[in-house]
């Protein structure tokens, strides 16, 4: 039987890749041709995406799929941040970065202006000061005359295709992230970006993830070969890519671990309740139509602060290396709640950590190990949490966790995890955000009949772990001393 490829362009907050994926007799394998860093860029206060380069690496990578006939490409991205176009389809600026310091104020001023029940009655959508609606609103307070130049808006994988196709569409995952959208009719909020003040004419048309958006241009590959390769809109919000990769429904919750930690399950249809907002929850496009309820918690961007405080100090650590570190440590003895604002953007996370601890009266970590043992303690607590939050909104009980992404790889938090939730964790596929990319893009090719199908090839493809709960006497105690 003759393989089929596909090429997934994965960017993630820390770094980007491309990846090849080839399907042949129902298995399917993947190559990495081409990882490399997405750093942001300082302008003054603030820092901004450096896109330019991101593009320039994207290039590499088709530059460097060989002789190989590809059935689809597809990217995804984090979500939240977006593009502004001008009169000839050109970028206007570099996009801002979602901590930027202006959106905590944006967002209150928001709600003053719109109250929350409307906001979160038509979105579904957690209330985050990263969300899109705050950023445009902190642009059309501070930057009007940018807004005003502006032709198009897009979200950063939308702004991808664009180059690679030269059409300009929004896709319905990554769309959901901005709070701008509304879960009822699948369409923007336009009355609620009337009412914020917010320029809803620059809105692109929706896509369903899925949908082809069109040939490849001939000029993006130095060579050319590739041109009219079909680019396909995959789930291109990656922790909707990561989700099409795996099954997390009917009692199964999906983790997806990364810089953020985003907790929560496969549905049919959102939930939008009083108490889904009081718990702070979002409903985000899924693919096939679902919506993906979930928690976003902030996961190991405190682990990757530390790092950078590490590294200033001239001390570097692998992650592999803080995680056995971390083992050696006793646990409970720094607790901190991931969400405090304080670790949103600090400058110093080693600081931040230590003022959190004396502001609780415990006392600060004195080694690397400790520090790490702290965050995922924390991480493992809010979990269980969270979990018990999501049971509460979708009326039955969690009985397994699925643990995907980068973070699927620490062992030492998976098994944290287990405990402190008391069921098993299914650990893997690490690779779950490119898998979803391609598996988006042979249902959208016909290389699978059904999400489901792509599913089953993703299962049989790539082993996982389980981790069995084995403490979780200890867990109870602590929630028990502990009140939330």
């Amino acid at each position: 039987m003759a393989s089929k490829a596909f090429l997934a362009f994965d960017l993630g907050a820390e770094s980007g890749r491309a990846v090849v994926g080839r399907l042949k007799a129902g298995i399917l394998a993947v190559d990495e041709l081409h990882r490399f860093a997405n750093t942001p860029i300082p302008d003054g206060a603030s820092r901004r995406w450096d896109v330019p380069a991101l593009w320039t690496a994207m290039r590499r990578g088709l530059d460097l799929v060989e002789d190989e006939e590809l059935a689809g490409i597809g990217v995804d991205t984090w979500g939240v941040d977006y593009a502004l176009l001008g009169a000839k389809g050109e970028l206007l600026q570099n996009p801002l970065h979602y901590r930027d310091h202006r959106n905590v104020t944006a967002m209150a001023e928001a709600l003053q202006r719109v109250p929350r029940d409307d906001i979160y009655g038509a979105t579904g959508v957690q209330f985050m000061p990263i969300n899109t609606l705050n950023q445009l609103f902190a642009a059309k307070r501070d930057t009007p005359a940018l807004l005003d130049a502006a032709e198009q808006f897009v979200m950063m994988p939308d702004l991808f295709n664009y180059w690679l196709t030269g059409e300009v569409r929004c896709e319905y995952t990554d769309a959901t992230t901005t709070q701008l959208v509304d879960q009822r009719t699948r369409t923007w909020a336009t009355d609620l970006m009337d009412r914020l003040g917010l320029p809803s004419r620059l809105v692109a048309p929706l896509v369903e993830p899925g949908s082809i958006l069109g040939p490849l241009q001939t000029g993006v590959r130095a060579d050319h070969r590739l041109a009219g390769t079909p680019v396909v809109a995959s789930a291109s919000h990656d922790t909707a890519s990561a989700v099409a990769a795996i099954t997390a429904r009917d009692g199964t919750a999906f983790l997806s671990s990364g810089t953020w930690s985003l907790i929560g399950m496969e549905l049919d249809a959102p939930v939008v309740t009083p108490r889904a907002m009081q718990l702070n929850f979002s409903n985000e496009g899924g693919v096939a139509r679902t919506t993906r309820l979930l928690k976003n918690v902030m996961g190991l961007w405190l682990l990757q602060g530390c790092r950078k405080s590490w590294a200033q100090q001239g001390r570097h650590y692998t992650y592999t290396e803080l995680m056995e570190a971390a083992g050696r440590e006793p646990g409970f003895r720094h607790l901190v709640d991931p969400d405090d604002p304080g670790f949103a953007n600090p400058h110093d996370m080693l600081e931040a950590i230590d003022r959190v601890c004396r502001c609780t009266d415990q006392p600060c970590p004195a080694t690397p190990g400790g520090y790490a043992r702290a965050i995922f303690d924390s991480l493992a607590l809010k979990y269980r949490l969270v979990i018990r939050d999501l049971a509460e909104l979708t009326g039955r009980p969690v009985d397994r966790i699925r643990v995907i992404g980068g973070g699927s790889q620490n062992a030492l938090l998976n098994q944290l995890t287990a405990d402190a939730t008391g069921v098993a964790v299914v650990a893997g596929p690490a690779e779950a955000t490119a898998l979803g990319n391609i598996a988006v893009q042979m249902l959208a090719t016909g290389a699978a009949r059904s999400l489901a199908d792509a599913r089953a090839i993703i299962d049989r493809s790539f082993p996982t772990k389980v981790f069995e709960p084995r403490d979780v006497e200890s867990w109870d105690r602590l929630c028990l001393t502990r009140p939330r």
